[in-house]
């Protein structure tokens, strides 16, 4: 428990940033979560509009800070390799 009128307020900050990460990263598992899917199906058109979305959301987090810009831009190439090679 914090002792201090400050502590406290980092404390209740802490976990409105928790939940919010949490909904940020969830959406994330689940846009790329989409496009694999649309790979796996051999679709290519669902999988291009899935991957659409997924480097708009990508780097929307990026802009957000997120996600680093690094590892946004891994994840959209290493999903657009495996769009491409449909």
């Amino acid at each position: 428990m914090a002792n201090h009128k400050q502590a406290a307020k980092r404390a209740r900050q802490t976990i409105v940033r928790t939940e919010r990460n949490r909904f940020y990263k969830t959406r994330i598992k689940n846009i790329v979560k989409a496009v694999l899917v649309a790979v796996d199906a051999a679709d290519k058109d669902a999988a291009t509009t899935a991957m659409k979305e997924a480097n708009k959301y990508l780097h929307h987090c990026v802009s957000r800070k997120i996600l680093k810009k690094e590892t946004a831009a891994r994840k959209v190439s290493r999903l657009q390799t495996k769009v491409n090679a449909i």
